[in-house]
């Protein structure tokens, strides 16, 4: 007879190639898994599929569902894989060439400005029209709005059949009237269309990136609200009545609703839930500073966790689009098990970042592709199994084997496909390293310090190689790690942002407006969290500012004290700005420069219960499941025992070389490290010497 199920909760995260469902029993603490074929087509089937199946296998019904998180890449692909056309802009009469004009900075640094040719606008200029009326930077009015321009303006978008348009007109973030006004226009004249405000989207000053975040929230905003739809239709009567919550890049969910005000929250909503889940277990295993490394089929995620906590940043981007929304700080690169191992003009060896993706896939898939990857590489030196996702994929080992042999025959010397197998791996391990390198030395941290948490489907496989690559305190894998993005979708909270800008002189604060401005922000945080059923009770607000030097161009974000806001709260405020700029620059100038307050931000929470890994029982752990084959090591195949971690009971250790299967993933253990489960079935992975092979 099944257990009664009263406080189950769903997480499900969209992949290109899987859907990945978690379900927790908050009552209990019980977690179980699965993955079910992505349906690109309609992602939405693919998702209630994944929770109709996740149901039957704990024999629960819709009556015993609390509610459901997803985390989408809807918004990312639209943006990075369709082709961005369709858009209007509206702007200020004078501002035509703002897009144009962009910013100076060039990628890949100044020397790079010889070669590189700017990108194509995300409107063309044809496109961009201008609307009479001006407002100065208190958003006071100079000039009124030429309403009959902004009709035109209208006319001109429906007869070219321009459906989306965004509007940033100059100094709206200290007046919204005269956008708001521009949009009732537009809909008159042009009811069908897609209207997003810069307002709303992003109330700061910087008038280049307040224009592309708009327009980036105009363009993904149908194909959000297609979604979205899809998903209420799929959904069916029972789920639809219930909590349906979509993940934010910023590290929280919010409602459809909310989403569907501003939904290029949603950018890396993904990869967010991934951190946050991952700082779940890291703070659980005890290692509260860890660097993730997410690692799928196309490429590797990489984000800094300190004490427990991802960092978030506001200056982002998705793909060449500068987004500034808070979202959690990731970096990407373009290395997973589908990253293709081709030799250049010059005859030298690369992974990546080109990709076998999903389809065709690695050489060893059914219908797989006809170059390697790390998968096949993996695969010929025994490292995966025969077969993926718990037999669900049979894998071509012979193939594979070809492929490399083949690859290698075009290099210098005598290479077996092993021995190459090998160096693909340890390109790999050196790409993932140098990344993890970059995004911690140059931010001052020590990567010593810290240990590596691995998840995903291939990511555990490699990962404690390039633990010891760095010189890492350890390997943490979590259970399910490929699942881990889904369950970090029921770790984390309810959240809404608020922001306005107000340049004051450290000398000229003026604390009546100061204490005006973050009392409406909360306000309104409160409020919509409210709007989206949050108890009060359950609702907690954080005050924010971001802070540079007189003079700068460039502000750092650093929390505002809580309580009331006099001459203390601004000391305080001012004492953490030179705090976190000596943190983040190595120096600052307390003392000697006056500094300036620019942005006020208010961010809402909706507390939820946070789930649980439960123990592991300890009785389990007398015989765990074993068996044997030939795994290649350093450049000879060693006969390696082969473990099945749901057998692995707390307290396990063993010494390497050893391989680790599982649902989903395959952790290896490499001869000169240690492996220990810890109390929750967590992987830890430890050198005990040093001087592995990769």
């Amino acid at each position: 007879m099944p257990a009664t199920h009263t406080h189950l909760r769903i997480g499900i995260d969209t992949g290109g190639t899987f859907t990945d469902i978690v379900c927790v029993d908050s009552a209990t603490g019980a977690m179980r898994v699965t993955k079910v074929a992505s349906t690109p087509s309609n992602p939405a089937v693919g998702l209630v599929r994944g929770v109709n199946a996740i149901l039957e296998a704990s024999g629960a019904t819709v009556d015993d569902l609390a509610g459901l998180a997803h985390g989408t890449t809807v918004a990312t692909n639209a943006l990075l894989q369709g082709e961005i056309d369709g858009l209007g802009l509206i702007v200020t009469e004078g501002f035509r060439h703002i897009l144009e004009i962009a910013r100076q900075a060039v990628p890949d640094g100044y020397g790079n400005s010889y070669f590189w040719v700017k990108p194509e606008r995300i409107v063309p200029l044809r496109h961009v029209r201008e609307a009479g009326g001006r407002l100065n930077y208190l958003g006071q009015e100079l000039r009124s709005l030429d309403e009959a321009s902004v009709r035109d303006a209208a006319r001109y978008f429906r007869d070219q059949g321009i459906k989306t348009i965004g509007v940033c007109l100059m100094h709206s973030y200290a007046n919204a009237t005269h956008e708001q006004r521009v949009a009732e226009i537009v809909r008159q004249e042009y009811p069908d269309c897609t209207v997003s405000l810069s307002c709303e989207v992003l109330p700061e000053y910087r008038e280049y990136e307040r224009t592309v975040t708009t327009l980036v929230d105009a363009f993904v905003k149908p194909h959000m609200s297609r979604y979205l739809a899809r998903i209420r239709d799929e959904l069916g009567e029972g789920l639809r009545e219930k909590p349906f919550l979509v993940m934010q890049s910023s590290g929280g969910v919010a409602s459809p609703d909310q989403v569907m005000r501003k939904p290029i929250t949603t950018a890396l909503s993904g990869p967010a839930a991934g951190a946050l889940g991952s700082a779940v277990i890291a703070e659980m295993a005890g290692f509260p500073n860890v660097v993730t490394l997410d690692a799928g089929g196309t490429s590797t995620d990489l984000c800094l966790i300190e004490n427990a906590k991802p960092h978030v940043t506001n200056g982002g981007s998705v793909g060449p689009f500068p987004v500034r929304i808070p979202m959690i700080d990731i970096e990407t690169i373009g290395t997973g098990g589908g990253s293709i191992a081709w030799i250049t003009r010059e005859g030298h060896l690369k992974v990546g970042p080109r990709s076998a993706g999903a389809e065709p896939g690695p050489m060893c898939y059914p219908n797989g592709g006809d170059e390697p990857t790390i998968t096949d590489a993996n695969l010929v030196m025994g490292r995966i199994p025969p077969a993926l996702i718990g037999g669900g994929i049979a894998l071509n080992a012979e193939r594979a084997r070809a492929g490399l042999a083949a690859l290698a025959a075009k290099l210098p010397g005598k290479m077996t496909a092993e021995q190459l197998a090998e160096g693909i791996v340890e390109i790999a391990n050196w790409n993932q390293a140098n990344a993890i390198r970059q995004m911690t030395i140059q931010r001052g941290i020590d990567p010593r310090a810290f240990a590596l948490l691995s998840f995903g489907g291939s990511g555990p496989a490699q990962s404690p190689a390039v633990m010891q690559l760095i010189g890492m305190k350890a390997c943490i894998v979590p259970p399910n790690p490929g699942n881990l993005s889904a369950f970090g979708l029921l770790a984390v909270d309810w959240r809404t942002d608020q922001i306005v800008t107000k340049v004051m002189h450290e000398d000229a604060i003026d604390l009546t407006a100061v204490a005006a401005i973050y009392a409406g922000l909360e306000r309104d945080a409160v409020a919509t969290l409210e709007r989206d059923g949050i108890e009060p009770a359950r609702i907690r607000t954080l005050r924010e500012g971001d802070i540079r030097y007189a003079g700068q161009s460039m502000e750092v974000r650093v929390t505002a004290p809580s309580g009331p806001i006099d001459d203390a709260f601004a000391d305080r405020l001012i004492d953490a700005f030179h705090a976190a700029h000596l943190k983040t620059f190595g120096y600052n100038y307390a003392g000697k420069q006056k500094v300036e307050l620019v942005n006020f931000s208010v961010s809402g929470f909706g507390v939820i219960d946070r789930p649980s890994i439960p123990k592991l029982d300890l009785a389990a752990a007398t015989s765990p499941q074993r068996s044997q084959r030939k795994v290649y090591f350093s450049g000879a195949f060693i006969d390696t025992p082969v473990y099945q971690r749901a057998s692995l009971g707390a307290g396990f250790t063993l010494d390497g070389p050893a391989v680790v299967e599982e649902f989903g993933s395959t952790t290896v253990v490499f001869p000169g490290q240690r492996l220990e489960v810890d109390p929750h079935g967590i992987l830890i992975v430890r050198p005990v010497s040093s001087g592995i092979a990769p």
